[in-house]
């Protein structure tokens, strides 16, 4: 079936609650949860139902907050509640910013990280197809402790809401509770808000009065049970937070291995809310995909790897990696335990191997890092080979210098390249050369001088020792005999 069609949609999303069982200096909405923040995740859903105005209710921390919505939905209209004194309150200071007088308006919370788009719009669809005044979304749970409940009569028709702390005894059994969310009449609303009343236990202005208010006027009122009530829980304390954040990263790999990923352990993978896979990608255990990172088919990622706004190339293999802000080509190979710094860039069949470490490196198609190096601000041609504990040493203590090594370039092991310098193509470097110049293409440099012996050093220098005595018996034996050229 194909979606409803909304018409003139007003969303208001309350975010100025103080959150004091975070204990934190965060606002609650802030704390992020499957690389969004709470309210990202809720503003991703209401965006998902095409609205024609978003106005957010800011209050405690407003500047953090503020400034944190207007980065993610620059278009929302942004109201401050300077005194918290209800949800009634809230949602009065919304419309009164929206001007919102005609069509529906939708109020979510800034703290239901779990809701979608999709139950969103069913929702609004059936209260503007029912012609309702007042729509409650709502849920039946087994502990219905701490929330408003959903009060029905004889006939199934919602006569009220009644919180917690005003409920009866009778009405505290009841188990279908409203999530808070609800939708409006907006000519209703603007004009029955100002009537609310707050003679409760609280002393507040609840919205859900609005349903009784309603009902006396004889206007049509509802309840949307949702079958996943899940959607509609917020959270408190970090507890809460973390438990959420299980469940959405639960939902997020079973997707994902419902449209063609295979994930060998789901307990131990995290897959961020914004992160693209393509069928045929396999995630080993441990792995972790962070922010808006892309993994291309037949990529193999992991075990033990974490990724946070990375691209991966299509049959790329990554083992035992950190990297941020990288990108990987088609069937390159990285790892074990190597470290890609932001600006990394390996090319199409590249290798970066185990225990190395790159930073704002262009590593290009065919061109090889194996072992135990240090890659930083440099570009490395097609095909060329880096040999083993080589050092590109890009810092003079006051700037950065760029290396350039060149097209089927071969350096040998334990260099240092001293930036800036150029490595011609086809060229080589000796193994221990410090290169403090450029090197022509197709040239061998050479750093070191040749090598010298001098015998029975250890027995004169280290005499008494472990050391001496093991080589006092090895010539003794006659298996330390025979000089070398240039000894001495």
């Amino acid at each position: 079936m194909a979606d409803p069609v909304l018409h003139d949609l007003t969303v208001i999303v309350l975010a100025a609650g103080g959150g004091t069982r975070m204990r934190s200096k965060t606002a609650k909405v802030l704390h992020p949860i499957g690389g969004r923040s709470m309210v990202g995740h809720v503003l991703v859903a209401v965006h998902g139902c095409a609205p024609r105005r978003v106005v957010a209710v800011i209050g405690h921390q407003r500047d953090q907050v503020g400034a944190h919505i207007a980065e993610l939905a620059p278009e929302a209209l942004l109201a401050v509640q300077e005194e918290q004194a209800g949800t009634g309150h809230a949602v009065r200071v919304g419309v009164e910013a929206a001007d919102a007088r005609e069509g529906t308006v939708l109020v979510a919370y800034g703290d239901t990280p779990l809701l979608t788009a999709e139950s969103l719009r069913a929702f609004v669809a059936e209260h503007e197809a029912a012609q309702r005044a007042v729509s409650v979304l709502s849920g039946v749970v087994d502990d219905p402790f701490g929330y408003g409940r959903v009060v029905r009569d004889e006939d199934g028709e919602v006569v009220a809401i009644v919180e917690q702390k005003d409920a009866s005894t009778d009405q505290r059994e009841i188990r279908e509770i409203n999530s808070g969310i609800m939708a409006f009449d907006a000519a209703f609303l603007h004009e029955a808000l100002p009537r609310l009343g707050n003679d409760n236990a609280n002393g507040e202005y609840y919205l859900t009065d609005l349903l009784g208010l309603a009902r006396e006027a004889g206007l049509t009122v509802g309840a949307h049970p949702i079958d996943d009530v899940r959607q509609t829980e917020g959270a408190n304390d970090r507890a809460q937070l973390a438990e959420l954040g299980r469940e959405l990263n639960t939902r997020i790999v079973e997707r994902w291995m419902r449209e063609g990923v295979t994930v060998m352990d789901p307990a131990t993978t995290w897959i961020d809310a914004d992160v693209v896979l393509a069928p045929d990608v396999v995630l080993l255990p441990g792995t972790q995909l962070l922010g808006a990172t892309v993994v291309g088919e037949d990529a193999v990622i992991g075990p033990d790897s974490t990724l946070k706004d990375c691209e991966i190339g299509a049959g790329a293999r990554v083992v035992r990696v950190h990297g941020e802000l990288a990108v990987v080509g088609e069937q390159a190979d990285v790892g074990p335990f190597s470290y890609l710094r932001p600006g990394t860039r390996l090319g199409e069949r590249g290798k970066i191997g185990g225990f190395v470490e790159t930073k704002n490196a262009v590593i290009s198609a065919g061109a090889k890092v194996p072992h135990l190096s240090y890659v930083g601000d440099a570009e490395i041609g097609e095909g060329a080979n880096i040999g083993a504990g080589t050092i590109f040493a890009n810092y003079d203590g006051v700037a950065k210098h760029r290396t350039t090594v060149g097209r089927h370039a071969r350096t040998g092991s334990n260099n240092t390249f001293v930036a800036p310098v150029t490595i011609g193509d086809g060229a080589s470097t000796g193994g221990g050369t410090v290169v403090r110049g450029d090197v022509p293409a197709g040239a061998l440099a050479l750093s070191a001088g040749p090598m010298r012996v001098i015998e029975r050093w250890a027995q004169q220098r280290r005499a008494g020792t472990a050391q001496a005595e093991a080589a006092a018996r090895a010539e003794g034996s006659g298996e330390g005999s025979g000089g070398a050229p240039g000894s001495a």
